[in-house]
């Protein structure tokens, strides 16, 4: 064999090799919420952004909190989750350089449709005080999560301080939206739930939504890339299409074309 066959045998070998890493290059790791992947929102989203891209996305679906920190660890490519004070300190932080929202839906309280403790209505801070006074079983996700900074805020609206005393009823299950649901069901108890994760969950039991259409109950989120500076090996290019997918008509089409029950779960509004 001449030496020109050997080198072509050689990149044609090559090739074969490296084609797969190639391919397998072509993912990333994305840090989310427990809301967005248990409202099924991603079943529906990312086999589009796949076919739009050739992007695989692999979601790490945790609490808000954990999903910020998750990026700071350069254990995720982009962050997609629901705090926006959290998410701006995470950029003021250098862990991203920008923060693109994505679309909103909102909270709602969910109980046991007899609602012992009267809280059915629209104002969210009279609902838990009436919880605070009555000793009624509450569940916080207690979690860091996007949905548990928002139950902090609220409670603290309603003018009970969490620092000083918890009601009677409260329990902290530290743990995802769908588990929280599924212990209020079994229990009796009131929960505070994103509507895109209530209008998911099966195990609903005897439980009704009591509190909704309170502007405090606004529920944004925001995606960011991790930035390379402080994490060169992360996938800064590949997520990019991912954040500038999801901002796009089509990526906020196909938001808005997700529903359950002919209900609309989240509401897009990318700045453009």
């Amino acid at each position: 064999m001449d030496l020109k066959m050997i080198r072509r045998c050689a990149l044609v070998l090559c090739a074969v090799l490296v084609a797969p890493a190639w391919s397998q290059d072509k993912n990333i790791v994305m840090a989310s919420t427990t809301s967005t992947e248990q409202s099924g929102l991603f079943g529906h989203l990312l086999p589009q952004f796949k076919q739009a891209t050739g992007i695989d996305v692999r979601v790490v679906a945790v609490g808000t909190g954990q999903a910020l920190d998750t990026g700071r660890r350069g254990d995720a490519d982009i962050v997609f989750v629901h705090d926006t004070a959290a998410e701006e300190k995470f950029v003021a932080e250098g862990f991203a350089t920008k923060r693109l929202p994505v679309m909103y839906n909102d909270f709602v309280v969910v109980g046991p449709a007899p609602d012992p403790a009267k809280v059915k209505g629209n104002d969210i801070a009279a609902a838990l005080a009436k919880l605070n006074a009555s000793g009624a079983p509450f569940i916080s996700r207690a979690d860091k999560s996007g949905t548990h900074s928002a139950e902090l805020r609220l409670w603290q609206a309603a003018g009970v301080d969490l620092a000083k005393a918890k009601p009677a009823g409260y329990k902290e299950c530290g743990c995802g939206m769908g588990p929280a649901l599924n212990m209020g069901s079994s229990s009796g108890a009131y929960v505070l739930t994103d509507r895109g994760t209530w209008l998911s969950f099966k195990n609903r039991g005897d439980l009704a939504i009591l509190v909704e259409g309170d502007k405090r109950l606004f529920n944004q989120y925001g995606v960011m890339v991790v930035n390379p500076a402080k994490h060169p090996h992360v996938k800064s290019a590949l997520a990019q299409q991912f954040a500038d997918w999801v901002v796009s008509p089509a990526g906020q089409q196909s938001i808005a074309e997700y529903k359950i029950g002919g209900q609309q779960l989240f509401f897009p509004n990318a700045e453009r």
